[in-house]
């Protein structure tokens, strides 16, 4: 990295005196108050008949040949209308850079069409996607952003593809890097509220699902969810991944996913110029699930604040985060 790409606006940051503690910070993200911005919706259509929903920004409604382009990943329960996302979106706007941002598969406030959902390992669907958006726009130098699933789900698919052409850089933000470690901070302590807010919300999605396949007809996929057993009894993330995540996208069970799919392993294969940006009170990621800054490759750079939270990273004068990604990314 050059001197330029190197820079971030979270050098020194302190979280606002009134907001102490990754608790506040992270609740603070959840519940605004936020900005919102103007989103295009687009429906695209994937390979095995699925469908992803996108959200665009566009300064002026075009996007001219060598402008900028942003690809936006949420986090766990999230969506493009994350006020994170949004946040962020707003933020290019003002800069006049264009962003889209992508919702996995039924993250978009409609159950998608296959039993297969979304998870902290689908980097296949994050390539699909940006390889159709770059054959759309192939003069435009794209960047992408991942927020905790999906920025574990962004350095993952690095790692894959050694940088698919056309992405120039990235950028990660509170990445649950080793998940067996995450999944089980979700039953301890004041993070175990977390783990049953996300497992309420997967819990829901599952049984919105199942109604959806049975209003269609869509007996082939119901039968596939209802192979999974009932529902009833699941009582933490880890046991949700064992029984529902884990078989439904092809492992063996909740140890084998997180094995295969955590991006910590991996970090040292990614050759794209990548921040990490994470805070050392993340309720949701253990410090002992950081990455080792002396083992990463030069054109990866941790930044490691000791305050912010989960997604936070709130100053006195406001969110820092933005700026930090967008100074990155296209200054």
């Amino acid at each position: 990295m050059n001197r330029r790409n190197a820079y971030s606006a979270l050098n020194g940051f302190r979280a606002a005196w009134w907001l102490p503690g990754g608790h506040l910070q992270s609740l603070r993200r959840k519940f605004g108050p936020g900005v919102t911005v103007a989103q295009e919706g687009e429906r695209l259509p994937l390979e095995d008949g699925d469908f992803i929903e996108l959200a665009w920004v566009r300064p002026g409604g075009e996007i001219a040949p060598g402008d900028p382009v942003v690809f936006i990943l949420h986090g766990l329960c999230g969506c493009s209308e994350s006020l994170y996302v949004q946040a962020l979106q707003h933020h290019l706007l003002a800069r006049g850079v264009a962003s889209v941002a992508m919702n996995f598969r039924g993250c978009s406030g409609e159950p998608n069409n296959k039993a297969r959902s979304y998870h902290s390992g689908v980097s296949a669907d994050a390539d699909q996607v940006f390889r159709k958006l770059h054959e759309r726009f192939p003069d435009n130098p794209f960047h992408c952003v991942g927020y905790s699933l999906g920025g574990n789900v962004l350095l993952k698919w690095l790692a894959e593809t050694g940088g698919p052409p056309g992405l120039d850089r990235a950028v990660s933000i509170s990445v649950p890097f080793d998940l067996a470690q995450c999944s089980a901070a979700l039953g301890r302590g004041l993070t175990r509220y977390y783990g049953r807010y996300f497992l309420g919300r997967l819990q829901q999605d599952l049984a919105a699902k199942k109604r959806k396949f049975r209003e269609t007809g869509n007996d082939a996929e119901l039968a596939r969810l209802e192979e999974l057993g009932p529902p009833q009894g699941i009582g933490s993330i880890w046991e949700f991944d064992d029984r529902v995540t884990a078989p439904l996208h092809g492992f063996a069970d909740a140890a084998d996913y997180y094995a295969k799919c955590s991006s910590l392993p991996l970090l040292a294969e990614i050759r794209t110029p990548t921040l990490l940006i994470q805070s050392a009170d993340d309720p949701l990621v253990p410090a002992a699930s950081l990455p080792d800054p002396t083992r990463l490759p030069e054109n990866v750079r941790l930044e490691l604040t000791r305050s912010g939270g989960h997604v936070g990273f709130f100053a006195a004068n406001g969110s820092r985060l933005e700026q930090a990604i967008a100074d990155f990314l296209v200054c």
